[in-house]
């Protein structure tokens, strides 16, 4: 039997130092590499953003998105401590003119995305789905067209949408009644039709819900009396129909009512007077009675 030199089995752990610097050095690198391409995909996503912008008049982003500077310095944007992403973008109020880049969609990291009182048009891109971390939406104030996308309901995480004045056309998507989170819906001022989905009003953590200035109708449904964290209302001017449900008595935070300009009939319902937080109330224009038993 060869027996192998003790030396010689001495000598081979000299070996594995450098092997475990190589492999540490390697795994470095990849990390390096995966923060490094984390930071150019949130460039290239916000780049394209711009490259949509046909009318920036006060070039907020002509001169301050720059390849030159980082992109957690630029205008409007907000990066995570703790990751180094884009974790919020706010362009609101800035008199933009174009289009909503498919590309925003790779900003993973994103939870805030407020673009209101600006100039946008066209429709939202389907990639939007990816924003899975999505807390607050504000699309309010713009020229938004095509229906409101069905989508919406994958933002588990939602606790804020607001598409008011817009060109919203189509029926509130039933999905919204998956916005378990969602505490302020706001889509007044568009082209929507329809009923009021039932689905709606499993989104019991609502405190502001507007749907004012549309085209819906049929009743208000019962249903109504679930958000009992409510605080206001405004379904105004539409065109709803029947009776104001008795459940809206169960509305006891609310402090703000609208239910004008629609085609309501029947009497008021008398436990409105037992809501002691209501502090305006608008119910004109439409066909209603005063309770024989309501209590001013």
């Amino acid at each position: 039997m060869r027996l192998t030199p003790i030396s010689n089995l001495m000598a081979k752990p000299s070996f594995l130092p450098p092997f475990m610097f190589g492999l540490l050095f390697a795994t470095f690198g990849v990390i390096l590499s995966a923060k490094y391409s984390s930071i150019t995909v949130d460039q290239s996503a916000l780049l394209a953003l711009k490259s949509h912008i046909t009318h920036d008049p006060h070039n907020f982003l002509a001169t301050n998105w720059s390849t030159s500077t980082s992109v957690c310095s630029w205008i409007g944007v907000t990066c995570g401590s703790r990751h180094h992403r884009v974790t919020a973008l706010n362009l609101s109020s800035m008199d933009l003119t174009g289009t909503i880049s498919s590309q925003l969609g790779n900003l993973s990291f994103l939870a805030w995305l407020d673009i209101h009182q600006n100039s946008f048009h066209g429709s939202l891109p389907i990639e939007l789905t990816n924003l899975r971390r999505m807390k607050y939406l504000d699309f309010a104030n713009n020229s938004i067209n095509g229906e409101i996308p069905s989508w919406f309901g994958c933002f588990s995480k939602l606790q804020r949408l607001s598409l008011y004045l817009n060109n919203f056309i189509g029926v509130i998507p039933s999905t919204l009644g998956n916005l378990s989170k969602l505490e302020m819906l706001s889509l007044g001022g568009n082209q929507i039709s329809g009923r009021i989905p039932n689905s709606l009003f499993k989104c019991k953590e609502l405190k502001f819900l507007s749907l004012f200035n549309n085209s819906l109708d049929g009743r208000i449904p019962t249903e109504i009396g679930n958000l009992t964290l409510l605080e206001a209302l405004s379904l105004g001017s539409n065109h709803l129909e029947g009776e104001i449900p008795s459940t809206i008595g169960n509305l006891t935070t609310l402090e703000a009512i609208n239910l004008s300009v629609n085609n309501l009939s029947g009497e008021i319902p008398s436990n409105i007077g037992n809501l002691i937080s209501l502090t305006d109330i608008d119910l004109s224009d439409n066909y209603l009675t005063v309770s024989s038993s309501y209590n001013s």
